[in-house]
């Protein structure tokens, strides 16, 4: 999987926010999201696992990938392989985004609208 494919600024905030993490100062790159992302999950495998799996699933990331990531025949330590799920997972959004046309709903709150 590329990790080299640009994060718009929202995705970039949507992450920090669900995983609990600072907004720096400048903007970041792909990779140090992902840096930062992965030491995050590796804090929260260790202390907050429940909350971890819950994230994940209201992400969208497949249960079944999850499953495989914090298996033993993961060839990738869990925190490398759940990050690289939810940036596969943030990029299939921003895709989706792209290509999908949805016009502002009257009335929707901030939260719900992409």
């Amino acid at each position: 999987m590329s990790i080299h494919m640009k994060f718009d600024q929202q995705s970039t905030e949507i992450i920090l926010r669900n995983f609990e993490m600072e907004a720096p100062g400048e903007p970041l790159s792909e990779e140090e999201i992902f840096e930062l992302l992965s030491n995050r999950i590796a804090y929260m495998i260790e202390h907050k696992i429940d909350f971890l799996l819950s994230l994940l699933y209201r992400m969208d990331v497949l249960e079944h990938k999850i499953n495989f990531a914090l298996s033993p025949n993961c060839p990738e330590p869990a925190n490398i392989a759940l990050a690289k799920l939810v940036m596969e997972r943030q990029r299939a959004r921003i895709s989706t985004k792209e290509n999908i046309d949805v016009s502002d709903i009257e009335g929707l709150e901030d939260e719900l609208k992409w």
